[in-house]
């Protein structure tokens, strides 16, 4: 069997957690069958059974343009490129509407059965009319032309299965197979090394609140900072903090962090997307890793987090209520989202909420040591990336054989 992965984000350009995922998948499906893996950027590499191409937009297509739609218009020039390479493939398998219509199409002209991961839905994220203008259209219509066709499509959480049947009625349930998120044991654990520490200007000594994560509506970093006035004074906070969506939240972020700092200098902004090794040394060292999220599918990063001993304390939506148990391996914190924006009805009770478990496991090093231990446990048990491939490869062998 040879399974075409398309991906907009693949090694070294992983930004979400997403990419985290199709990387790791890749990888542990190639260990079984053969996996061509289809994204954006300059790769070219032969591995065994994996197979990696990379390819850019057109430039044809939008050339110079500023225009925010820019994004969503090169993801459908690009599913159209790579989709001529796919004939000969097995089975499609989609990741994030970037991709999605390459497999739509490959779908129509090679007859190839269709499998479409979903990591988030459009139409739960309005913010992202902010980041792609009138391109939210384009990338909500081809989600949506993608999903109501795919053969089969995989939902990362139990709570992304019903956020599909809500979303989108109109998609037969009985095509939903509900397969986690995974994480690589090995390579994910505590760390005692703190070089990263020291060279990001965080205090080894010292306890601390982490953020890992995009600037984003949907991470709810701002949230977190908004936070920090009610933990107790001078508490270290750590936003591992980079890739602003637009240029406006990252202003926006900037003036909340600056203000912030007037009353808590003891603030480390990381502006960047960090290596592998050191988020996995901050994870490690961390007092309490913190995921305010307003909308999370799943939310990879607390996984990252459990695997390393850190205690979580995160935003009680989508699939994190599948990942971090209540009381034991951290703590969710009450979001009622608001009915338009899915952002919190109420922030600043929000922003309280989430501060108060924050403070409660600063105050007890020994209750957010044994939740830490609790989380490692769990990972263990319930997100190895070996179950995660058998699963995947069951289902596309059961869609092959109904081609036949």
């Amino acid at each position: 069997m040879r399974v075409g992965l398309m991906t907009r984000e693949y090694p070294p350009n992983v930004y979400g957690g997403a990419g985290v995922h199709v990387e790791y998948l890749s990888l542990e499906l190639a260990r079984k069958i053969e996996v061509e893996v289809h994204c954006w950027g300059t790769q070219h590499e032969d591995i065994g059974d994996l197979h990696v191409r990379g390819d850019e937009p057109p430039p044809s297509v939008t050339g110079d343009t500023k225009e925010k739609f820019k994004a969503a218009v090169d993801a459908f020039a690009l599913n159209l490129s790579q989709m001529k390479s796919l004939a000969a493939i097995d089975v499609i398998h989609t990741h994030t509407w970037y991709v999605s219509m390459a497999g739509f199409l490959a779908k129509k002209l090679f007859q190839i059965p269709f499998v479409l991961t979903t990591h988030s839905l459009e139409p739960l994220r309005a913010w992202k009319a902010e980041q792609l203008g009138s391109g939210y259209a384009l990338s909500s219509w081809m989600e949506r032309t993608a999903i109501l066709d795919a053969d089969a499509i995989i939902a990362v959480s139990n709570g992304t299965k019903a956020d599909i049947q809500k979303a989108y009625p109109d998609v037969d349930p009985a095509k939903i197979h509900v397969i986690y998120n995974g994480i690589d044991l090995e390579q994910y654990q505590q760390t005692a090394d703190t070089d990263a520490l020291t060279k990001y200007g965080v205090d080894a000594t010292k306890p601390y609140v982490l953020f890992v994560g995009r600037i984003t509506r949907q991470k709810g970093v701002t949230h977190l900072v908004e936070a920090i006035q009610y933990l107790p004074a001078n508490t270290q906070v750590v936003l591992c903090a980079g890739a602003p969506d637009t240029p406006e939240i990252a202003t926006e972020m900037r003036n909340l962090v600056d203000e912030a700092l007037k009353q808590n200098p003891n603030i480390v902004w990381i502006e960047k997307m960090v290596t592998k090794q050191e988020a996995i040394q901050l994870y490690s060292n961390c007092a309490v890793f913190a995921c305010p999220s307003v909308y999370e599918p799943f939310g990879i990063i607390n996984l990252e987090a459990m695997a390393c001993r850190a205690p979580v304390v995160a935003s009680a939506t989508g699939g994190i209520l599948e990942v971090v148990v209540e009381g034991e391996t951290g703590y969710l914190v009450p979001f009622t989202p608001d009915p338009v924006t899915t952002f919190p009805s109420d922030p600043a009770q929000f922003s309280r909420d989430l501060a108060a478990p924050i403070a409660k496991l600063l105050a007890e090093p020994e209750l957010a040591k044994k939740m830490g231990l609790a989380g490692r446990k769990r990972v263990e048990e319930k997100f190895s990336w070996t179950a995660i491939a058998d699963q995947t490869i069951a289902l596309y062998r059961t869609l092959v054989a109904s081609k036949k």
